[in-house]
């Protein structure tokens, strides 16, 4: 199992609001408190409308700056047709070589975001997988031909391929997001779960990889919001509006999956996955400002690489 603990986080639900100049700033505060990458997840229209296109924030995120990671997690696949998803993974490697994750995701929370772009909710799960399957054939250099349930391609290419090649990750809660990874990807990526629970998906993820036969060195990850506060009362005041605000469900539903409290309780919450094996966190911080999240997840990524040595 892959070693490195890499420690993502996202620098402000409101950064693209700001001026030019305060992304800017928000970015490189992200690298001086020597975190690993920068994630966003893809929306197209959630819940009320919300919505963030994952390439686009990728394409901007790679051209603020020079050497972190960019990692898209997790983007809604089955909306898309893998032809132009290749294209812009293709054409973000090209802005940003070595430095992009592909985390993709079913997108079960909004059935309505589903039906709006044209798609079954009952076929997401097929809809990825075969998607999944093309985009790598794409990715890889191969000229593809393809007729599926959802898709036919004749003599589809797309040049130049990502070099080095790009990561996968699949996340979702299920077993079938599960196998998934296992067939697909570099490794699971966790969301809304216990410590245990994680360490009993990952040997979904080690059967359904030898069953596809493939030798993976996983590099399993978990995607959290996180408050912070002086203490647990007030990181929650901070947090919960904000997943209430974003998700429309009380913040109850979510407390006990949220790590919230000092950088102590964030890093004694999040201590059992890495123990499990879970070996990069995508955060999402909620405090004073922006600026203060930021740093707290520095000093939180930066205890949890100690723990792992």
């Amino acid at each position: 199992m892959s070693s490195a603990i890499r420690v993502g986080v996202t620098p402000g639900l409101d950064i693209w609001t700001r001026p030019w100049e305060e992304r800017l700033k928000a970015v490189n505060l992200v690298a001086d408190a020597g975190i690993d990458h920068m994630f966003f997840a893809d929306h197209v229209s959630f819940r009320i409308g919300h919505g963030h296109d994952g390439m686009v924030i990728g394409a901007a995120l790679a051209n603020l700056h020079p050497t972190l990671g960019i990692y898209l997690g997790v983007y809604l696949l089955a909306l898309r047709h893998p032809m132009p998803v290749a294209r812009q993974l293709a054409n973000l490697a090209e802005m940003a070589p070595g430095r992009v994750s592909f985390g993709v995701g079913v997108g079960g929370d909004d059935r309505h975001e589903v039906e709006v772009c044209g798609v079954d909710p009952r076929t997401r799960g097929k809809r990825t997988d075969e998607s999944l399957d093309v985009l790598q054939q794409l990715l890889a250099g191969v000229t593809v031909d393809h007729h599926g349930e959802f898709f036919s391609l004749e003599q589809a290419r797309i040049v130049p391929v990502p070099n080095p090649s790009i990561p996968f990750y699949v996340g979702g809660r299920s077993d079938a997001a599960l196998r998934r990874a296992g067939r697909f990807a570099e490794g699971w990526l966790g969301a809304w779960c216990s410590s245990q629970r994680y360490l009993e998906a990952l040997t979904v993820f080690d059967d359904a990889a030898q069953k596809a036969g493939r030798d993976v060195d996983p590099d399993h990850g978990i995607q959290l919001w996180v408050g912070i506060g002086e203490d647990r009362a007030e990181a929650a005041s901070f947090v919960g509006p904000a997943m209430e605000g974003f998700y429309r469900v009380p913040f109850e539903k979510f407390e006990r999956y949220t790590p919230h409290g000092t950088i102590d309780d964030i890093v004694d919450y999040l201590a059992p996955y890495l123990e499990a094996g879970c070996r990069h966190f995508n955060l999402t911080p909620v405090a004073t400002s922006t600026e203060a999240g930021i740093e707290a997840i520095g000093e939180v990524g930066d205890r949890l690489r100690r723990m792992a040595d």
